[in-house]
């Protein structure tokens, strides 16, 4: 589809608009557009999100960090607090001390306590000293059905409700 504006360039722009209640719709080519002020909406966005990331950091550098370069990747704490990127996974352990209160403020936890796999299969080497009850092994299991789903490894809870209802019935 040819711009509606010049004719010449293939349009690659939609715009609608509604003035005083009248709807209009045009297809345009970029040149066109950006003349009749329409820009790209999303514009410089990986700039300023690396601008939102790096305000995180802080703008008071210790006096240590400013000459530090990882060996790695070359990058300074300073490069990493402007731009919101660290430079490399080596710079996490250069710039443990700096990162790690940037790193608390932005995901609360600096360790990763994500969904766990489970284990399964009993072990030969633990040995029970006397028989669970019926009651004892459903109340064990919904408690780990309950962890299941804060886990949210919600295929391991289907299978925890379904013993639980095999016990139960």
């Amino acid at each position: 589809m040819k711009c509606q504006k010049c004719g010449a360039n293939n349009a690659n722009t939609h715009v609608k608009t509604i003035i005083n209640g009248e709807f209009k719709e045009y297809d345009l080519c970029s040149e066109c557009a950006q003349k009749m002020g329409y820009t790209n909406v999303f514009g410089d966005i990986e700039s300023e999100f690396s601008n939102f990331l790096g305000s995180f950091f802080g703008n008071v550098l210790p006096a240590r960090t400013q000459a530090t370069r990882c060996e790695f990747c070359g990058s300074t704490y300073s490069d990493i607090a402007k731009s919101g990127h660290v430079g490399c996974a080596h710079c996490y352990e250069i710039f443990t001390d700096e990162l790690m209160p940037s790193i608390r403020r932005i995901h609360g936890n600096t360790t990763h306590c994500g969904k766990n796999s489970r284990i399964t299969g009993n072990s030969a080497l633990q040995s029970k000293p006397q028989e669970e009850t019926k009651e004892d092994k459903i109340k064990k299991l919904k408690t780990e059905l309950d962890k299941a789903v804060k886990e949210q490894n919600f295929e391991y809870a289907a299978e925890l409700r379904d013993k639980i209802k095999e016990l139960e019935a």
